[in-house]
């Protein structure tokens, strides 16, 4: 699973997923893209799922990224524990994703390959999703 080698704080405040993404909202590596309609927080487990999907697909052709990456810890406290005595210990992490971030992207194969893939890709994830090839002339251009 992915996670941060090392933090400088465990412990995070929760934040909000306001407003629409104004960096990673272009394809800078392959041809097609799997981009983000909503907002949520993918775990770690979410996005390797994800990956396993597109790849399994492809079977090792092509070339796959990974554009998020699990940054927030989350944190839970155990069962039937009484209130207070601080915050709980960290679970999991999550890649906080917002509108029109790119999730995947993907190149070395054929577009109804790739948009099939990323739809099994994106059946793994809890945002709504939609497929998007990159122009010769511009990056991020619906397609």
């Amino acid at each position: 699973m992915l996670m941060p080698k090392r933090v400088k704080r465990r412990k995070q405040h929760r934040g909000r997923m306001t407003g629409k993404v104004t960096k990673g909202n272009k394809i800078a590596y392959g041809e097609y893209g799997l981009v983000a309609e909503s907002s949520a927080w993918v775990t770690s487990n979410q996005i390797e799922a994800a990956r396993i999907a597109m790849t399994r697909f492809i079977r090792r052709g092509g070339k796959v990224w990974i554009d998020i990456f699990p940054h927030k810890p989350i944190t839970k406290k155990p069962a039937e524990t009484r209130m207070g005595s601080g915050k709980g210990s960290v679970e999991y992490w999550v890649a906080v994703v917002k509108p029109g971030r790119v999730l995947f992207e993907m190149a070395g194969v054929t577009e109804d390959v790739a948009r099939e893939a990323m739809r099994l890709a994106g059946y793994k994830l809890p945002v709504k999703t939609k497929f998007i090839k990159k122009e010769n002339n511009t990056e991020g251009v619906e397609g």
